[in-house]
């Protein structure tokens, strides 16, 4: 079901690991916030200036991860695994403590946070959890490279399709409901990458931490991982998984149908931009319950699956 009222995690859980394209290894300690905090970043080695709000219009790089910037030039990379976890799990308020500029990769996926912090639990707060319903279906090209969101009322659903030329990662596509009670196979997908492309990401001085323990790494007609893939739709899932942390940057949990081809960071992002621009393409709600979305929806409480 969709939740009414705003949440954050019980008790602080800490991870640590070594950051993809940093190679540096940090802390990270995801505290309790009150209602209408949201996630906010904080750089506890940094003295002043130091709070990075998880927003997209903060994002100053989405260039293989998504980057956070405040006004400081304080900056925090690739949060997309953990704010998918965050998606996934029901946070909307936390403080984010990060000794250093890179949230680690863990093993490549959001399965390390999701799984600690659903060890943890979750509190409710008083406030209610505001919903952006969209109106209007919306649509977004960059050349061979399309978004688009259309009403849907009950959650968030995306419909991903990869295409690679390459044969293992071929022409992948899934549909995931985020209201589904099972998402396992998308938040424990890997980052994946061509064995070609990786001397090309390390020229760039990305990648320093990178390891077949954090990716999935393709080799002509071969996975270079010695366990192989996790699921039959890996490659795409984690594309999914991206993209549900890149839109928690919206600051709201999503009422609305997602339809996207060869999509990435920049992609969502760009979109968010221009889609928030006109105030004609959504809303914002409230619900009483979880059966007030009969009233708001006008649809029978059996099509709402449980939430994550």
């Amino acid at each position: 079901m969709l939740e009414s009222f705003q949440k954050t995690i019980l008790n602080k859980v800490v991870f640590q690991g070594v950051g993809l394209h940093s190679g540096l290894n940090s802390t990270v300690k995801i505290l309790p916030a009150d209602e209408n905090h949201g996630i906010i970043f904080k750089r506890t080695d940094v003295d002043q200036n130091n709070l990075i709000e998880a927003n997209y219009e903060n994002v100053s790089s989405a260039k293989l991860c998504t980057t956070l910037e405040n006004k400081s030039n304080v900056c925090v990379s690739t949060v997309e695994h953990l704010l998918a976890a965050l998606y996934i799990t029901g946070i909307d308020n936390a403080l984010i403590e990060i000794n250093n500029s890179e949230v680690p990769i863990m093993d490549g996926s959001s399965k390390d946070f999701v799984e600690k912090i659903t060890k943890i639990g979750l509190k409710s707060l008083k406030s209610k959890r505001k919903y952006l319903k969209v109106l209007n279906k919306y649509e977004f090209k960059e050349n061979e490279k399309f978004i688009s969101i259309e009403p849907n009322e009950s959650g968030l659903k995306v419909d991903f399709e990869l295409v690679y030329s390459n044969e293992i990662i071929g022409n992948q596509r899934n549909q995931i409901n985020f209201t589904d009670k099972d998402l396992v196979n998308v938040y424990a997908s890997r980052t994946f990458c061509l064995f070609e492309d990786v001397e090309k990401i390390k020229e760039m001085g990305l990648a320093k931490g990178g390891s077949l323990q954090n990716a999935v790494v393709v080799k002509d007609n071969e996975i270079l991982n010695a366990e192989g893939l996790r699921n039959k739709n890996e490659f795409v899932n984690h594309k999914i998984l991206d993209l549900a942390g890149d839109f928690l940057l919206s600051g709201y949990r999503i009422l609305g149908s997602v339809k996207c081809i060869q999509g990435g960071h920049s992609l969502s992002n760009c979109f968010l931009r221009a889609f928030f621009k006109n105030s004609s393409n959504y809303t914002t709600i409230e619900l009483e319950n979880s059966e007030s979305l009969k009233s708001y929806f006008k649809i029978s409480a059996n099509k709402l699956a449980v939430n994550a």
